[in-house]
Parts: structure tokens; sequence; C-alpha cells
């Protein structure tokens, strides 16, 4: 799949390049330099989960945060899913090793969902411009329908 997926870019890149090389070589060189940007605090976090993953062994992140955890371990992702600030790009890979690693995924779900939609860390922020009753009233909904989308994530991939 990925080299059908690459395959097109490719082909969607040539044609781009024939419609317009002006265009297409400013777009290469914006897309290089955000990758530029990016790669630091990407490979920070790759760093860091490799170091995580060495220490723990898939018998530990199964008994914490895998499928038999339970609600146990769906709350305690969510709760480092809403105080951790990652960004998608990198949560999304760190999810896909802890899933290869034994995590499951009800647990999973709701660390991405609770990562996307609960900030706790800007939480001031937020408070200044939407007033405290509506962040924390959008923060609690979000960290509720967290585990509604962690539980019907679980329930299909289980099947």
């Amino acid at each position: 799949m990925n080299t059908v997926l690459y395959g097109i870019t490719a082909l969607l890149l040539i044609l781009s390049y024939q419609k317009d090389k002006g265009n297409t070589k400013k777009a290469l060189k914006k897309a290089w330099k955000a990758f530029e940007n990016i790669l630091p605090e990407f490979m920070t976090v790759l760093v860091f989960a490799g170091i995580l993953l060495a220490i723990l062994s898939p018998e530990t992140i199964s008994r914490y945060i895998g499928a038999s955890s339970g609600f146990y371990g769906t709350l305690l992702t969510a709760l480092i899913g809403a105080i951790t600030l990652i960004p998608g790009f990198i949560a999304f890979p760190m999810a896909a090793l802890l899933l290869k690693e034994g995590a499951g995924y009800m647990q999973i779900g709701a660390f991405i969902s609770t990562l996307m939609m609960v900030g706790v860390i800007t939480l001031p922020v937020e408070i200044r411009y939407f007033g405290k009753k509506v962040t924390f009233l959008r923060n609690g909904l979000a960290f509720f329908l967290s585990f509604l989308i962690a539980f019907i994530l679980g329930g299909v991939m289980n099947q």
C-alpha cells in the first residue's frame, strides 16, 4: 500500500513540475524547510520513545496499558494524554510503537484522543481567550468523549 501512495505522490509531483516548474520548486523548498523545523522535535521524541521502549518490557507495557489493564489503564493513558503536549505527527507513530509492544487499542485511543482534545498545559491561554466556564466545559466534555471514543475503538478493534 505504501508503494502505491509513494508512486501516486511521485506521479503528481512530476505532473506539477511539468505544469509549473517555479511553483513546484518553491513548494519543495517550503516543504524541506518545514521538515527541517520539525526534525529536532521529532528526533527528540523518537529518542525518548526508544529509550522508554528499551527500559519497559512488552510485559510491563501490557500490564499497565494493555487490553487487560481495563479502566485503570485507560484512565492512566487518558491522564497522560491530557497533560502531555505532543504534536500529532509524533504521537501517532509513538502510539503505533506502543500497540506493537503490547498496549491496548482502548488505552491508546484514550491517550490519542485526550492528547488531541484536552489541553491541561494550555489551560491558562484558553481561559484568557474563552473564559473559565467555556474552557472547563470544553475540556471536561473532551475528556468524557475521549472515554467514549476509546470504548468504541476498543470494541471495534477487538472483534
